[in-house]
């Protein structure tokens, strides 16, 4: 019965599907926290911080850069270093605070409740970011909002209609972020 299933080409040939996207890894930067586990050996497990020179130190290994890495390949790197002290050390990294590399963070200044960096998000859009920053002040010029994103070097200038978004619902304003935009909010004019 399995042979049937299987010679029937129902699930097609997965690998060359155009209709699969590639999902993009997580690359760690300062300021995330890390769980390490090395299996078999608790005292070399735990959460470390990714400092903001982007290096790690855990037990045993000191001052390993974890930034721009994913966690697959620092868990790699972290059982090579190991192996000076254990036989066949298995490693596994897991994110457990995401800040993302600067690089790739979100920032809203201007008229926002409260003007920070958020860490980027697949999807994130400006809706989830006025969220995120506690709405737009009273004196804010919600329509006149824009969009900072590099692209190939050059800096390029989004309009946003804010306003348009929050006061009437206008789901066409709700623009999907990048990474690295800078959203800016300017204050009304009287």
């Amino acid at each position: 019965m399995l042979q049937a299933c299987s010679s029937t080409g129902y699930l097609g040939n997965v690998e060359n599907s155009e209709d699969i996207k590639e999902t993009p890894q997580y690359i760690i930067g300062a300021g995330d926290m890390l769980r390490v586990f090395v299996w078999g050996n608790t005292d070399l497990s735990g959460e470390v911080p990714v400092r903001p020179d982007g290096r790690i130190t855990t037990p045993l290994v000191e001052d390993l850069v974890a930034s721009g890495r994913t966690p697959t390949q620092l868990a790699r790197e972290l059982e090579t270093k190991l192996k000076r002290y254990m036989k066949k050390p298995v490693v596994t990294v897991t994110v457990t605070n995401f800040t993302g590399r600067y690089t790739e963070q979100i920032r809203v200044v201007g008229e926002v409740g409260s003007p920070r960096t958020l860490p980027y998000r697949e999807y994130i859009t400006v809706l989830d970011v006025i969220i995120a920053v506690n709405g737009l002040t009273e004196f804010a010029a919600g329509n006149r909002a824009s969009i900072a994103r590099t692209v190939n070097g050059k800096i390029h200038k989004i309009p946003v209609r804010l306003s348009d978004l929050l006061d009437q619902g206008d789901i066409s304003a709700n623009v999907q972020l990048q990474p690295g935009d800078i959203l800016f909010v300017p204050e009304a004019w009287f």
